[in-house]
């Protein structure tokens, strides 16, 4: 026999944002739009950012990325699959639905060349730096040679 774990305050915790959401004026906000927030891991190179966005089970079509005034913004939805158990307990542990993130670029970045890439589960947005804003490599002369 499996323990089942309780947990009261979680469902709490998820009745009062699923009010919050209900009654919620804000459109833009991201509670009011997503049912699931995807992990992302945000890297810095010298020439570019690169960020991974974890979003398994999400067919690549259905995912939005646009660029818009130096705003990043992701969209798209993970479908859930309808199972049915006669016996036993059920438990559904992965979120299904929408989801939705924004992130504010800095204006180092060249918003016309971003690009996009998915393989695994995993979204690579690619987004380069402008190139006059690239440091510039100043040799160093010997002039002791």
């Amino acid at each position: 026999m499996a323990i089942a774990r309780y947990e009261p305050w979680n469902l709490l915790g998820r009745y009062g944002n699923d009010l919050s959401r209900r009654f919620s004026d804000d459109e833009d906000s991201v509670s009011s739009t997503s049912t699931w927030t995807p992990a992302v891991d945000i890297k810095e190179e010298d020439d570019r950012f690169v960020l991974h966005a974890d979003v398994p089970g999400v067919d690549p079509h259905e995912i939005d990325v646009t660029m818009e005034d130096g705003i990043l913004t992701v969209r798209g939805e993970r479908s859930s699959e309808s199972k049915e158990e006669k016996d036993g307990y059920k438990r559904v542990e992965r979120f299904n639905g929408t989801f939705y993130r924004r992130f504010v670029l800095p204006d180092t970045t060249d918003e016309n060349k971003v690009s996009a890439n998915y393989e695994k589960g995993v979204l690579e947005l690619i987004i380069p730096k402008k190139q006059a804003v690239l440091p510039k490599r100043i040799k160093v002369n010997d002039k002791d040679n």
